[in-house]
């Protein structure tokens, strides 16, 4: 296991305050605040450390009411909203500086059989066949060092492999509204983890997906106009909402396609739906999210 990702198992490894109440360190993303993905993440450790072990999570629904303060803790509040045979829901409120940051609703199920149907996955060229981000992204003449550098540790937990060029390596024309990724985690993941680990269980694969979900998800939004994206300063945005449904097991650290496109931007904000594949095939979760997407006015 690599130490970049033992580094975010520990921040996903929260401190319970009390029964209800949980405490998350942070640390600053790409940009000067608390990457969206990784309260989403927290948040669902949060939910899940107070649900049966038998109940895994099939979705969940979430807000970014503000900015993350990166060198501050967030106290995670749960509401055991309801109990029932076959369903638990929880509501977790992020809370910084005495006023939330983020609120999520989660609904945990006990596995049944049923029903069983899926899209088919769509064509995508094998992982092994990509650049990494180390060798894709000094390539880029027009990224700062500065930003690559960035960009490489604030993703130094995930080997991420895009299968085009991102929004920000190739800019100024508009592309096709779509954008596949294949990502895992940088390492595998301990099997036989220490007792009383919440991680014995796959709520870890889930958190771990619920991360890097944040990721890239609006790529396809700024594809659609030729943008790049805050990595080139031609497009202010920040996730606004964020709902996700995990339809079948799978391994974050194993190959996962990331399939993504956006049906429509208008208002200063742009939606992104996507679906994500095992290497095999199974879709194992569906992700939808809006973010503001504002160009910056000339000065």
């Amino acid at each position: 296991m690599s130490q970049a990702l033992q580094s975010l198992l520990d921040l996903l490894d929260l401190e319970r305050i009390e029964e209800n109440i949980f405490r998350g360190q942070s640390r600053s993303a790409v940009v000067p605040r608390v990457f969206g993905g990784q309260v989403a993440a927290q948040a669902l450790v949060a939910a899940g450390r107070t649900v049966p072990e038998d109940r895994l999570p099939h979705s969940l629904h979430a807000y970014f009411l503000r900015i993350g303060d990166p060198g501050a803790p967030i106290v995670y509040t749960v509401d055991r909203m309801n109990d029932g045979r076959s369903f638990t829901a929880r509501r977790v409120v992020a809370v910084q500086h005495g006023q939330p940051i983020f609120a999520l609703s989660a609904s945990f199920q006990k596995y049944e059989e049923g029903l069983d149907h899926q899209a088919p996955m769509p064509p995508a060229p094998d992982p092994a066949t990509l650049p990494t981000a180390e060798e894709r992204l000094p390539v880029y003449g027009n990224l700062d060092p500065e930003v690559v550098e960035r960009l490489l540790e604030a993703r130094a937990a995930v080997d991420l492999r895009y299968v085009d060029d991102p929004p920000y390596g190739r800019y100024g024309e508009p592309r096709a509204p779509r954008s596949q990724v294949w990502f895992r985690t940088n390492g595998k993941l301990d099997d036989d983890p220490p007792p009383n680990s919440v991680w014995g269980d796959p709520l870890l694969h889930i958190c771990l997906a619920t991360y890097v979900s944040d990721m890239t998800l609006l790529d396809s939004v700024l594809l659609a106009h030729g943008r790049g994206g805050w990595a080139v300063g031609d497009v202010v945005g920040a996730s606004l909402d964020h709902a996700m449904w995990f339809h079948r097991p799978f391994r974050a650290d194993e190959w996962l396609l990331y399939d993504q496109e956006s049906p429509t931007s208008s208002g200063g904000r742009g939606l992104g739906q996507a679906r994500i594949y095992t290497q095999d095939g199974r879709l194992a979760i569906s992700v939808i999210q809006e973010g503001v997407m504002r160009v910056p006015r000339p000065s």
